[in-house]
């Protein structure tokens, strides 16, 4: 906090706000993704305050590309191989992403709300999950906490199309329990099936997310669960699929064939909806979902 006040006050004092609210289970959840964060930027040669200066420059870019859009009206990448090429198989940017969006999951209050939604709801699963598959696993924070709460002897795989991202997964939750495939989820086996799959923050990277969903919805079993998160109006450098609101979800998830149980949204800012919706002010979506 300290090294973000001397680079932004002004997001300092924002931060601090949102800080001032939260409660011990924010912090041992804080301490529980940051902990083996640390080491692993060491491994890598570099330090925990490098991580921060990752933070403070993803803000930036953000920033940059949310001026972009309000000026253009849709963002800026419209191809997943060129998002591929650029992004996620260049190790340079993609280190840099990843690595300031793991501060994010606790400093942005969406994010937060985000992780709390699933963690608070996955218990009332518990009992119908012996499969669970993550896809995009990120910085591995949700299937850390869904070993914890699931049944032991549940089967665990994450599937990830960067081997930054997937890399950082295995640092973050080093658990021989987790099958890790280092893949594009169309190629793999739809013989799979599992009883829960999570899809936290993916679709948006997507041409054609339907196909996704779609491929998604044959891979869970007849009463399997999906949970599943995504932006509304949120660009960045790789975003592709535009949401202009909840709704437009909401109607392409019951395109691939799937009912809402239980859903969260919250805006990037603490405005109303009216100026929300005015300024184009990114939006949480996130949702526990079955089969129609």
């Amino acid at each position: 906090m300290a090294r973000i006040a001397d680079a932004s006050p002004q997001y300092h004092a924002k931060l601090q706000k949102h800080l001032a609210g939260m409660d011990p289970t924010f912090f041992a959840r804080g301490e529980d993704l940051l902990a083996p964060f640390e080491p692993f930027l060491i491994s890598k040669g570099h330090d925990f305050e490098w991580g921060v200066e990752c933070h403070l420059k993803l803000r930036d870019s953000m920033i940059a590309e949310r001026m972009d859009f309000l000026r253009s009206g849709k963002y800026r990448s419209s191809s997943f191989e060129e998002v591929r090429a650029r992004v996620y198989e260049n190790p340079g940017v993609m280190e840099q992403h990843m690595y300031g969006l793991v501060f994010a999951q606790l400093l942005w209050p969406e994010q937060y709300a985000r992780f709390c939604f699933f963690a608070d709801n996955l218990v009332a699963y518990r009992d119908r999950i012996s499969s669970y598959l993550e896809v995009g696993g990120g910085h591995a924070w949700y299937i850390k906490t869904a070993v914890a709460l699931l049944k032991p002897g549940t089967r665990f795989d994450l599937v990830d199309i960067s081997p930054t991202s997937s890399e950082l997964a295995k640092a973050l939750s080093p658990n021989d329990r987790i099958e890790y495939f280092l893949c594009d989820i169309q190629t793999l086996a739809e013989t799979r099936r599992y009883d829960m799959i999570s899809i936290g923050e993916v679709i948006e990277h997507l041409e054609d997310p339907l196909s996704m969903l779609r491929k998604i919805h044959g891979m869970l079993t007849a009463d399997g669960r999906l949970f599943l998160s995504t932006p509304v109006n949120s660009p960045t450098l790789d975003h592709i699929y535009l949401f202009n609101n909840a709704q437009e979800i909401r109607d392409l998830l019951d395109r691939a064939g799937f009912a809402i149980e239980r859903e969260t949204t919250k805006w990037s800012e603490d405005v109303s909806d009216e100026k929300a919706i005015k300024f184009k002010v990114a939006q949480m979506f996130a949702a526990f979902l079955k089969k129609k």
